[in-house]
């Protein structure tokens, strides 16, 4: 397995409204700050929690149509 994982940064960088997780890769700021140095498990991890942020993010867009 390789340990060096590609940051998942679309170069869509915008914050949300409460200033906290950008809207392009999902990360919180601390997320982004870190990504260098995190483990591989520790990137794994921001990489999971990343697919929930974007479904649930996608179900606020779609209950507000």
């Amino acid at each position: 397995m390789r340990d060096d994982l590609p940051s998942p940064c679309t170069g869509v960088c915008r914050l949300d409204v409460a200033g906290e997780t950008c809207v392009g890769c999902w990360r919180t700021l601390d997320e982004i700050a870190g990504w260098a140095r995190f483990s591989a498990e520790e990137k794994r991890q921001v990489l999971d929690a990343l697919r929930a942020r974007a479904d649930r993010a996608e179900l606020r867009l779609t209950d507000q149509t």
